[in-house]
């Protein structure tokens, strides 16, 4: 999967964006130039959404003559929300039932009505509901009708995610490491483990709420610097656990960003 954020919309930690790219033989690249590589190294089985300038949201089909769905692929919208789901949830049916869906709901539409939740009927602490979330997965999240970005990864390690910054600033997120790596340069990094990422209120681990994350600079086999890992410190606290209900409450969690 791929998705692409102008900077405008999504605001990643500093440090994930690394000075050696503007010297790296291999520059970073626009969106435009990633998109185009990635649907064409897939050519028959990829779809795609633009939404202007604001974002890309893009994915491979699956292949359902697999005998393996454990990390399914998904793709879906509603109420001008779209969701790219990977991995599989052990608790999907009990889920299902706790926020009212048909039988039939998949993890992507699970994941719209979680977000729906906190955006319109909270406050709920964002962590518990993401900790509610029993299985490996992986998922991004753009609202069209606000402009946010909401992203979490599992923390069984079981779906990998990277993440890292564009030719012109803007956020890539993908599953795909060469994807990541030829878009970014030098301006990359895994994308932490057991954490969301919402557009405006920063980056959390849902594990940890309650501490802070400290950035640990990356350095890859040329011995350049390359992004930053984001470790959850477990002496420095946040104030109070973020919360999101409103457009206020995603502002007021945007002040414990590390």
């Amino acid at each position: 999967m791929l998705a692409i954020f102008h900077k405008a919309f999504a605001h990643p930690p500093e440090e994930l964006n690394s000075p050696a790219s503007i010297k790296s033989s291999k520059k970073p690249k626009l969106p435009e130039e990633t998109l185009e590589e990635f649907l064409s190294s897939h050519p028959t089985n990829t779809c795609s959404m633009s939404f202007g300038d604001a974002a890309v949201l893009a994915y491979v089909r699956p292949d359902h003559h697999s005998l393996f769905h454990q990390n399914e692929r998904l793709f879906c919208g509603y109420d001008d929300i779209y969701c790219l789901f990977m991995g599989s949830l052990n608790n999907l049916s009990a889920q299902i039932k706790q926020y009212g869906l048909s039988r039939n709901a998949n993890e992507a539409m699970l994941v719209i009505e979680a977000y729906r939740t906190l955006r319109d009927r909270g406050p709920y602490p964002a962590d518990q509901v993401i900790k509610d979330l029993d299985g490996s997965f992986a998922f991004v999240v753009y609202d069209s009708k606000v402009g946010t970005v909401f992203t979490a990864l599992g923390s069984d390690g079981g779906v990998k995610l990277y993440w890292g910054i564009a030719a012109d600033g803007s956020v890539v997120i993908s599953d795909d490491l060469e994807v990541i790596k030829t878009s970014c340069a030098k301006s990359f990094a895994p994308f932490p483990a057991g954490c969301i990422f919402h557009s405006e209120g920063g980056l959390m681990n849902f594990e940890h709420p309650m501490n802070k994350l400290r950035a640990m600079p990356r350095v890859d086999s040329e011995g350049v610097m390359c992004g930053a890992n984001f470790k959850v410190d477990h002496y420095a606290r946040v104030d109070s656990i973020p919360r999101v209900g409103s457009e206020a409450n995603w502002s007021e969690w945007s002040s414990h960003e590390p």
